[in-house]
């Protein structure tokens, strides 16, 4: 099916999002029971012990959880703060965690410790950044936190845009306001519905569909069972295995049965421009460690302009670490789901 189509469905009874284009599955994002401790949730947080080698410190966040503030400075054990979860943790280390909260919407992001009114500056055309300004500055002058409007907001009508921004101003109001003794959890992360409308929504889908049965229907469920395999189908006829052990996630290419003297850099050109999708689908992050088919060090230059210019596409942060002695190219990911684990 061409066009592009939003799908929020369940299963075993957790929600699930799926993003298709031009019948290719895009983005997935399966919600799970236990999902609190996600990156965006805010918790109110006690400062617990200092970690002197890392210079951070432990914080409690509730319920028997913890997690770990890089910059400790000026901290005292017992010192309640709001945090925001910034990435999923390796293994069974604590989530880091920031004190610089961002509240976000489809239209807005709010800031607190950041003031003042700005348009993404992925809208360029510049009639729709003034209009987008003027409307802004005069629905939220004088506020006290900062907010940057999202490049959904392009083309949308006032009222749409205002009545976005006026919800998250006052949930960053109340948990600003929040003066809670106990460690807790103020604001979830959220969900697989919510990621879909808030982050899948620009460009405008073609169709939303948002009724149970609808992955069926749609013809999702065979896009879902195909990341069950390591392996990723490229140009060609090559492929690529994704695998994730404990300490990293290995990619290995493969030329398949093309043996002619351009297939290897043909191979790898085309598992740099589907690695981040296959990252991003599997939910995958950390330490990546690719070994490209056989490859010449004079081409490494293009498969780096490749990579990066593919994963400029992608939401994840993902920073080229650059090449190893025995040649393979390794990325530092962010973590920002769980691994996908399909029933």
């Amino acid at each position: 099916m061409k066009g592009r189509q939003i799908l929020i469905d369940r299963i075993n009874g957790f929600e699930a999002a799926a993003l298709m284009v031009n019948g290719q599955l895009e983005d997935f994002w399966l919600d799970r029971g236990d999902d609190s401790f996600m990156p965006g949730a805010i918790y109110r947080a006690i400062a617990d012990r200092p970690l002197k080698g890392l210079h951070g410190v432990m914080l409690k966040l509730g319920d028997g959880q913890t997690g770990f503030l890089k910059d400790a400075r000026g901290i005292r054990p017992g010192e309640a703060m709001t945090v925001q979860i910034g990435s999923l943790p390796e293994g069974s280390k604590a989530p880091p965690v920031s004190r610089r909260i961002l509240f976000k919407s489809r239209f807005v992001i709010v800031t607190p410790d950041a003031p003042g009114i700005n348009v993404a500056r992925s809208i360029r055309d510049e009639e729709e950044r003034v209009r987008l300004l003027e409307l802004a500055h005069e629905a939220f002058e004088g506020i006290d936190h900062g907010m940057i409007l999202r490049s959904a907001c392009a083309g949308q009508p006032a009222e749409d845009i205002l009545a976005d921004a006026a919800r998250m101003l006052e949930i960053c109001a109340a948990i600003i306001k929040d003066q809670s003794p106990d460690p807790q959890l103020l604001l979830a992360a959220p969900g697989a519905g919510e990621i879909a409308w808030n982050e899948w929504t620009t460009p405008t889908p073609d169709e939303i569909v948002e009724v149970e049965g609808c992955f069926e229907s749609h013809d999702v469920w065979q896009h879902i069972e195909a990341l069950k395999s390591p392996r990723v189908a490229l140009d060609g006829g090559a492929y690529m295995f994704v695998e994730a052990t404990r300490a990293l996630v290995a990619v290995d290419v493969n030329t398949g049965a093309d043996f002619s003297s351009a297939a290897a850099l043909k191979a790898n050109i085309s598992a740099a421009r589907a690695l981040p999708r296959a990252l991003r689908l599997r939910g995958l992050g950390g330490q990546i460690t690719v070994d490209f088919a056989p490859l010449a060090k004079k081409d490494r230059r293009q498969i780096e302009q490749v990579i990066k210019a593919a994963f400029k596409k992608d939401s994840v942060d993902t920073l080229i670490a650059g090449w190893t002695p025995l040649g393979n190219l390794e990325l530092q990911r962010k973590r920002v789901r769980r691994p996908l684990e399909l029933p």
